[in-house]
C-alpha cells in the first residue's frame, strides 16, 4: 500500500448519494420540529378527536300560551336517527344496508346526504325524523357493523288539532342556507318559518347543549367524557284568549275569509282567523314535496294569513272614515242633507246607489246607518281626494300596523301623487266618488280596518295590535285630536246600524250595546254584471265586510269580519255577534273555560 499515493476522489454517483441521505435527513428533522413544535396542537387535537365523539343535546322550543297561561304549542319528545361521518368511513358502502333497515329510498339517503357535503364532517345528519319502533329495535342491533347511526333525542313541534291558530303561530323548519348565513344558524337546525314561530324564533329557539363520549377505533361509545346542557327556549304568554280564539274559528268554519278581534285600549289582539287554512303539524317533519305543491298551488291561497296579507277594498265601511274626515273638517256643522233617487250624476257619468229605488232624503246620521251611497259621493266630492287620503293615513290605513308578525302586508290609500307615479296617468275626479265608498283603487287589510276604527271609537286613541304579553312589552299608543263630538256622533251611527234598522241588524244583540258598519266591496262593475246577465260567478261576487265594536262608549272590543265572496256585508255580521257573545258571557262568568284538546305540555327532562 502507497502510503504517499494521492487520496482518490469520490465518484460524482456516491457524491449524489451522500447529498440525497443528508437531505431526507434534513426533512425529516424539519417535519419532526413542525409535529413536536410548530403543529402540537393541531395534532394533539386530531388524535384527541379520533378519540373523542361530540353528540348534540338538542333543546326545546318555547311554549305558546294564551293570555291566561294555558298551552296552545308545545313540544313532543320523540328519537331522530342521526349519521355520525366523523371518523368513520365507508359511508357510501353501508348506505343500502342503512335505506333498507331504515325503509328508506337509497335516493332519498344520498339526496339528504348531498345536501350536507359542505357541511364540517362533526356535524351529524338527520336521515329519519321521527323513528320508528322499528327503526330504533334496526339501530340497537346493528351497533357494531353500523357505528355510524345513532339515535338522537329531539322535540317535535306539537300544534293544536284542525288547523286551530295555524297562521297565527306558523310552523318550524330545517334552516336554508340563506336563513344559515344571515343569522349563523347550523345546517339542519329547526327555525320558525311563518308566524310567530319565526317573529319569535330568537325567543323560542333556545340553545343547543352537547355529550362527548369515547369511542373505540370503530366508533363505538365505550364511555362517557362530559356534557353541556341545552338551554330550553323561553315560553311566551300571547295576548291571545283561546275562548275567543275557538269562538272565531267556530264562526268562520266552512268559509272563505278572515276574523280578527282586538281591545282597542291596549292594541291586544284577541283573536286572529283566517280560512282556509293548513295543518302546520305538517311541518314538524320533512314535509312531502306533492303535499307542498299542494298547498302553495291552491288558488283558494291557505298559506296566505288574510288578516294581515289581505289586501282588499274596504267596500262601505270605509264611510266610517269619509265621515270622520267630514266631521272634523266641518261638512257638517249646518244642516247636511242629500236627496237618494237611486243614483247621482258626478262629472259626466252615473254613479248608482246600492239601494236602487233609492233612500230619498238623508242626513249624515241615516246615511251612515242604511249607507246611502249617494250621500257619501256627494261628501267625497265635496272633501276631495288629497283630505280623505290624509284622514285615512292618519287612521294607520295605507301602511303597516307593526303588528308582530312577519310578511305584513301594508294595503293602499290613493292619490293624484301615488297615480302619477306609478300609472303615469293623472288622478280623474270621477274616482274620488268611488273612493269614497271605499270602492276603486284603494285596498286594506282587516287587521288595519280593526286598527282604524278601533282609534276612531276610542276617541283618536289608537293602539298598535300586538301578540306577545309576556315578556311584558308596554302597550304603544298613537294619538289623534278627534273632537269629542265627532266620536260621539259617529259611535252613535255605528250603534244605529245595528239597533235602529240599519244594515247591521244580524249583529244585535239583547243587553249588550253592540255598534258596527257593513260594507260589500265590487269586484265587478255594473256594466260587467249585464254583460254576464246579471248573475256573476263566485269569483265575481263581492266580498262582505262587517266591523263591530263593544260598547259603543270606550269599547272593548272590536271584532273585523272579512268574507270572500260574501255576497254583502250583512252576511259578516253574524260572524261578529257570536264572537262578541262569546267575549261578554265570558266576561260575565268571571272566568275561563277549561281548555280542552289541545296539546299538555310537561317540563322538558333534565339531560
Amino acid at each position: 500500500m502507497d502510503l504517499h499515493a494521492e487520496p482518490r476522489l469520490p465518484s460524482p454517483r456516491l457524491a449524489l448519494l451522500r447529498y440525497a441521505i443528508a437531505a431526507v435527513v434534513v426533512l425529516l428533522l424539519v417535519g419532526f420540529w413542525q409535529l413536536q413544535v410548530v403543529r402540537s396542537d393541531y395534532y394533539a387535537d386530531l388524535a384527541e378527536r379520533n378519540r373523542i365523539r361530540t353528540l348534540p343535546l338538542m333543546a326545546p322550543r318555547g311554549l305558546l300560551q294564551d293570555r291566561e297561561g294555558r298551552t296552545l304549542v308545545d313540544h313532543l319528545p320523540t328519537f331522530s336517527v342521526i349519521l355520525i361521518r366523523e371518523h368513520i368511513g365507508g359511508i357510501q358502502d353501508s348506505l343500502p344496508a342503512i335505506a333498507r333497515g331504515l325503509n328508506v329510498e337509497p335516493a332519498t339517503l344520498q339526496a339528504r346526504l348531498d345536501e350536507f357535503k359542505e357541511a364540517p364532517p362533526y356535524q351529524p345528519i338527520v336521515l329519519k325524523d321521527p323513528a320508528t319502533l322499528a327503526d330504533i329495535a334496526f339501530i340497537e342491533a346493528h351497533r357494531i357493523d353500523l357505528p355510524e347511526l345513532e339515535l338522537l333525542l329531539m322535540y317535535r313541534r306539537r300544534y293544536p288539532p284542525g288547523g286551530f291558530g295555524a297562521h297565527l303561530f306558523g310552523y318550524v323548519g330545517e334552516a336554508t342556507p340563506e336563513e344559515i348565513a344571515a343569522a349563523g344558524y347550523e345546517l339542519g337546525d329547526l327555525v320558525g318559518k311563518m308566524g310567530l314561530e319565526r317573529h319569535y324564533n330568537s325567543i323560542l329557539m333556545g340553545a343547543n347543549g352537547q355529550r362527548r363520549v369515547i369511542v373505540d377505533s370503530r366508533g363505538k361509545e365505550v364511555d362517557k367524557l362530559d356534557q353541556k346542557k341545552p338551554v330550553p327556549g323561553r315560553p311566551i304568554r300571547l295576548t291571545l284568549d283561546y275562548d275567543l280564539q275557538l269562538a272565531a274559528e267556530q264562526a268562520l268554519a266552512g268559509r272563505q275569509g278572515a276574523i280578527v278581534t282586538l281591545d282597542p285600549r291596549t292594541g291586544d289582539i284577541l283573536a286572529m282567523v283566517s280560512h282556509p287554512g293548513f295543518d302546520p303539524t305538517l311541518f314538524a317533519t320533512r314535509i312531502p314535496p306533492e303535499q307542498w305543491r299542494a298547498l302553495t298551488e291552491d288558488p283558494a291561497k291557505p298559506l296566505l294569513n288574510r288578516v294581515i296579507q289581505a289586501q282588499l277594498a274596504p267596500g262601505s265601511v270605509f264611510k266610517i272614515v269619509v265621515a270622520t274626515a267630514a266631521l272634523e273638517e266641518g261638512l257638517f256643522d249646518r244642516p247636511f242633507t242629500v236627496y237618494c233617487p237611486g243614483w247621482a250624476n258626478h262629472y259626466g257619468r252615473t254613479f248608482r246607489c246600492w239601494v236602487p229605488q233609492g233612500h230619498g232624503l238623508v242626513n249624515p246620521h241615516r246615511a251612515i246607518v242604511e249607507s246611502c251611497d249617494v250621500f257619501f259621493y256627494q261628501v267625497g266630492r265635496q272633501l276631495g281626494i288629497e283630505r280623505i287620503a290624509r284622514y285615512a293615513r292618519l287612521f294607520g290605513l295605507g301602511s303597516a300596523t307593526g303588528v308582530d308578525l312577519p310578511a305584513e302586508a301594508g294595503g293602499l290609500i290613493p292619490s293624484p301623487e301615488w297615480k302619477l307615479r306609478v300609472q303615469k296617468q293623472p288622478w280623474y275626479d270621477g274616482e274620488t266618488i268611488s273612493v269614497a265608498i271605499g270602492q276603486g283603487p284603494i285596498m286594506v287589510t282587516p287587521l288595519q280596518l280593526a286598527y282604524a276604527v278601533g282609534g276612531i271609537a276610542s276617541g283618536g286613541l289608537f293602539a298598535r295590535p300586538r301578540l306577545l304579553l309576556e315578556p311584558e312589552t308596554p302597550s304603544q299608543i298613537h294619538r289623534v285630536s278627534l273632537k269629542p263630538e265627532t266620536v260621539a256622533f259617529l259611535t252613535d251611527a255605528l250603534w244605529g246600524v245595528v239597533n235602529e234598522n240599519g244594515t247591521g241588524t244580524a249583529a244585535r244583540l239583547p243587553e249588550i250595546d253592540v255598534a258596527g258598519k257593513t260594507g260589500t266591496a265590487q269586484l265587478v262593475g255594473f256594466d260587467t254584471l249585464r254583460r254576464v246577465g246579471g248573475r256573476p260567478t263566485r269569483t265575481l261576487v263581492e266580498n262582505a265586510w262587517f266591523v263591530g265594536l263593544a260598547p259603543r262608549r270606550n269599547p272593548e272590543i272590536v271584532v273585523v269580519v272579512l268574507l270572500e265572496h260574501g255576497e254583502h256585508g250583512a252576511s259578516a255580521a253574524p260572524l261578529a255577534r257570536d264572537v262578541i257573545k262569546a267575549y261578554y258571557e265570558k266576561k260575565n262568568r268571571g272566568g275561563a273555560r277549561q281548555l280542552a284538546g289541545l296539546p299538555s305540555a310537561a317540563p322538558p327532562e333534565k339531560n
